[in-house]
């Protein structure tokens, strides 16, 4: 599969270096064993170096006293308040963040160690950072998310905890804290059978009736189906899984504690219910430009395979796409319309090497599972001839009646007359502007 440049990375860029260790606090302290080194062989000597996510989050669970049967269903109030101080203290970067928790393991025995054993990780200015006070905002900050844990429903999840989904750990800068609602343990239960599909917020009525033919098909097979909550595609694409075995997982650029956009809370509560609803953001945190890009990374991370049911040239669901393709997991997505700009993107994703991807088998065949037998595929009752014709003349774009009657040749109030029967037959759907399109979620055609 091969890498997709059509997105900018640079809404994703992150600044992972901290600044030189001041050289008189001579040499860091032994490394135990089974921690990486903070340094590789040949780095320059009180040069440090950022420690990967998947490092650190594998060392943090060594740490941890097993408890895999036993293990709590979130963080517990001490935890988060620990794991709050250490992530949100003012001025500590992630890369000193994870390069503390490579070295001493989970917050509490970070914030156990002395300052000299600090210091041999950090330089001198941010392990006054770190011991400083606790703010007032910070503290307000603790208090909110104990609160909200509190919760039914609700829960923090740390690295130091089995629930935390294992496939997050091949970032390169995993999330140590995800605040979660429901079914916390779904991401590894479904393990490599979930599959994202993302798309344009301003889809189309057929996008939206594609996104939930194939989260429905690829539920009732038992895969999760993972999206974003955002209008559109996202939406659509929870409402098919959402009753099915599979379910769905809605990852948020938002605070868990806060729905966008507002109109999806009904949707929310039922995720939160029947799935789970995920963020790697503070409770309380409003929708900003530049979390949604980050929130795909996690999209494209929990899923095996992404699948892009419509883009337009410069969507969002581009980036999912390529942090999917870099991530190693397989990109399909689903063609339309040559004229409907929302498809344009898909169009060059499939140009670009993505799996064209026609019906959920082809999604299922990426994930490895025999697709079951597809009532799709059973042939439909057999239509009138005159209105088997206005079907027919339909053909797979959307168009008005005019044209209709122009096709057929019938009188306008003939054509009228077997729209309305392809509708109730749920052969066809009625589009803003007086058009009408095939329903493809119903295999007809």
């Amino acid at each position: 599969m091969k890498n997709f440049n059509i997105a900018p990375l640079s809404a994703l860029a992150a600044d992972n270096t901290l600044p030189a260790r001041d050289a008189r606090l001579g040499a860091p302290p032994a490394v135990p064993t089974g921690v990486p080194n903070s340094a590789p062989t040949g780095a320059p000597t009180g040069a440090p170096t950022d420690i990967p996510a998947g490092a650190v989050a594998d060392d943090v669970a060594a740490r941890v006293e097993p408890a895999l049967d036993n293990d709590p269903v979130g963080a517990d109030p001490a935890e988060i308040n620990a794991w709050l101080r250490l992530c949100h203290a003012p001025g500590l970067p992630p890369a000193a963040v994870r390069r503390l928790l490579a070295a001493f393991g989970p917050p509490e025995a970070i914030f156990r160690a002395s300052r000299a054993e600090l210091a041999g990780v950090l330089p001198s200015d941010l392990v006054s950072r770190l011991l400083a006070p606790v703010s007032a905002v910070l503290m307000a900050q603790i208090a909110r998310t104990l609160d909200w844990a509190g919760r039914p429903g609700c829960a923090v999840v740390t690295l130091a905890q089995t629930a935390y989904p294992r496939a997050l750990l091949t970032l390169g800068d995993t999330p140590p804290i995800l605040y979660c609602r429901g079914d916390i343990r779904l991401p590894n239960r479904a393990g490599a059978v979930a599959a994202a599909l993302v798309g344009s917020r301003r889809a189309t009525p057929q996008g939206r009736d594609n996104a939930r033919h194939f989260a429905r098909a690829l539920g009732d097979a038992g895969v999760t189906v993972v999206s974003g909550l955002a209008t559109g595609i996202d939406a659509a694409a929870h409402e098919g899984a959402l009753e099915t075995v599979g379910g769905t997982c809605a990852v948020v650029g938002t605070g868990a504690d806060l729905v966008y956009p507002t109109r999806h809370q009904a949707l929310a509560e039922r995720i939160a219910e029947r799935g789970l609803l995920m963020s790697a953001f503070p409770v309380g945190t409003p929708p900003r430009p530049d979390h949604f890009p980050r929130r795909n990374r996690l999209i494209a991370a929990l899923a095996r395979c992404t699948v892009v049911v419509e883009a337009a040239t410069h969507s969002g669901s581009l980036i999912t796409a390529r942090l999917a393709g870099e991530l190693g997991r397989d990109v399909l997505a689903v063609p339309g319309s040559i004229h409907a700009p929302q498809s344009r993107g898909c169009h060059a994703l499939i140009r670009d090497g993505a799996t064209l991807a026609s019906s959920p088998a082809d999604v299922l065949e990426a994930l490895g599972i025999m697709p079951p037998v597809d009532a799709a595929c059973v042939t439909p009752t057999a239509l009138p001839p005159d209105t088997a014709a206005v079907l027919e003349a339909l053909g797979y774009d959307p168009v008005s009646v005019d044209t209709l009657c122009g096709r057929t040749g019938m009188a306008i109030t003939a054509v009228l007359a077997h729209l309305s029967v392809l509708e109730l037959d749920g052969r066809i759907a009625r589009l803003p502007g007086g058009r009408f399109a095939r329903s493809t979620a119903q295999g007809v055609g």
